[in-house]
């Protein structure tokens, strides 16, 4: 039976941020017009000045605005879009969410809300692996979680295990367990915290892989049958399960590893009839050995270096998934070419135990060339604020060769410049000269482990730093970037005191 187009003429991004701001130029290029929906706190933002309409959706904490599903659903209506895009993050792996939109009538540009469900229950997605033969972590999942049960098993898995949430995510839920003294304890803080972030305390356990790689497999299927594989990316720089450098190829795998994986991740995903773009993640171990861990049935933040390194456009490619159109390319149609590294930037701060830092941005400007991307959300004049993830937008490099694209990096990283708040622009640009970043000998405990209390090698001086800001001031009078529909957009220049805002000088400089 031949799957109906259904063209989408205006798509809602469920969403905020760099994520919006890249759904929308992606629609842009197909000629959908396109809705933000925002809380009141992000009404200046860029994303919604890009947007053909924007509809306020409730006040800033998400669970008043981009968690409604009832808001974003009554946006849609009275805006008459005919689709929409969750981005990642937020209600993107919600079914409920997914078959909300469906029941209205609307487009869902994701995967089916049954996948999702079905990837969603870890112990339910280890099971689906396993009977389709995907490479799975020995561990134990039934229904008996009593500590002492999990404790047995523990015994016949060998220490160290995982205790792991069902519903898990972003190293929620999770605990390392090296004895069975400490399987109780272990057991009731992973349950504590995924009951508290996941709504669900159920635990299952995993044997632990010391000193693992992080490898992703980027898929994508349709309505028609095919699936293919977008390659794979490197994720192994981690901190506290969070990401902050990615690379694609990898440069951990042979090319032998890496046909073996990335079948693996087609076979995953035909496994649950997957339509749209998402990711199958694997742990790999010191040996070559493989495992699934998980499937995210959405967009990835780090999707961009596929992109470069591929040229394909994962989010046109999304939507006209979701119009009922088979895929753009066949695999064979795809392949790797050179090499792409993303650094993540940050509004936190590296030497006071990366806590965020929030505040306005006096300055923010991008670098730009050859080979050189910035995915973000943020620009100068706008308010970093304490009540979202404080990722200020990703800086992505393409060169020829691995070492070309870091040397890029390092000088693209050189060239942002963010005033206002502190980043860890330092702390990227560090990495990325490390011998053991540059032998790519790392896994992804090397920052938790190496990385305890980092200090950055030198500072701009106070005084050093308050001259740029009013040279800069100075210079970009006629040229301040306002949000719009500020009251200061007609006035004119009336000093750096007043186009800087308040400030204040800061033991030990920054960005």
């Amino acid at each position: 039976m031949k799957t109906p187009i259904r063209p989408i003429r205006k798509l809602l991004v469920a969403n905020r941020g760099e994520i919006a701001v890249r759904v929308i130029l992606a629609c842009r290029e197909l000629g959908i017009a396109t809705v933000a929906v925002h809380s009141d706190k992000d009404q200046s933002s860029l994303f919604v000045a890009m947007a053909d309409e924007a509809v306020c959706i409730g006040a800033a904490p998400p669970r008043e605005s981009y968690l409604r599903v009832d808001r974003i659903l009554d946006a849609a209506r009275a805006t008459g879009a005919d689709a929409i895009h969750p981005g990642y993050g937020f209600l993107s792996e919600n079914e409920g969410f997914g078959r909300a939109v469906e029941q209205a009538g609307v487009i869902f540009v994701g995967p089916k809300p049954d996948t999702i469900a079905q990837m969603g229950s870890k112990t339910a997605a280890r099971m689906t692996m396993a009977a389709a033969n995907v490479p799975t972590i020995p561990g134990y999942q039934g229904d008996d979680r009593r500590p002492e049960t999990l404790r047995e098993h523990a015994r016949k898995l060998g220490y160290p295990v995982l205790v792991k949430a069902d519903l898990g995510g972003g190293g929620k839920g999770m605990r390392i367990v090296h004895a069975d003294a400490d399987m109780p304890a272990a057991v009731a803080a992973a349950s504590r915290e995924a009951a508290k972030a996941f709504g669900d305390g159920a635990v299952y356990l995993e044997k632990y892989i010391e000193n693992p790689r992080h490898i992703e497999v980027q898929v994508l299927g349709d309505t028609h049958g095919n699936c293919v594989h977008v390659f794979e990316r490197e994720c192994s720089l981690q901190r506290r399960h969070q990401k902050v450098i990615e690379e694609s190829p990898s440069p951990s795998l042979s090319a032998e590893l890496r046909q073996r994986i990335c079948a693996a991740g087609v076979q995953a995903a035909r496994a649950v009839n997957y339509q749209g773009a998402g990711t199958v993640e694997f742990i790999v171990g010191p040996q070559g050995d493989f495992y699934f861990l998980e499937m995210n049935t959405r967009l990835q933040v780090e999707h961009p270096i596929t992109e470069l390194v591929c040229g394909v456009d994962l989010v046109v490619a999304q939507i006209k998934v979701a119009q009922g159109q088979p895929l753009p390319w066949t695999q064979e149609e795809i392949f790797q070419r050179g090499h792409a590294i993303e650094c993540r930037i940050y509004a936190e701060d590296p030497e006071n135990g990366f806590l965020p830092s929030v505040g306005r941005l006096l300055r923010y400007d991008v670098p730009f060339g050859p080979g050189i991307r910035h995915d973000g959300g943020f620009q100068t004049g706008d308010e970093v604020s304490v009540v979202y993830d404080p990722m200020l937008g990703k800086l992505i490099v393409l060169g020829e060769t691995r070492e070309v694209a870091t040397q890029k990096m390092i000088a693209a990283l050189d060239r942002l410049v963010v005033h206002g708040v502190r980043t860890n622009i330092a702390f990227l640009r560090h990495l990325l000269t490390l011998d053991a970043f540059r032998s790519a000998d790392f896994h992804t405990r090397w920052l938790d482990e190496s990385f305890d209390g980092w200090c950055a090698t030198q500072h701009l001086p106070d005084f050093v730093l308050a001259a740029l800001l009013l040279d800069d001031a100075y210079h970009h009078r006629d040229q301040v970037t306002l949000a719009a529909g500020s009251p200061n957009v007609n006035k004119a220049w009336q000093g750096p005191w007043v186009s800087l805002g308040d400030w204040r000088g800061t033991s030990g400089g920054g960005e």
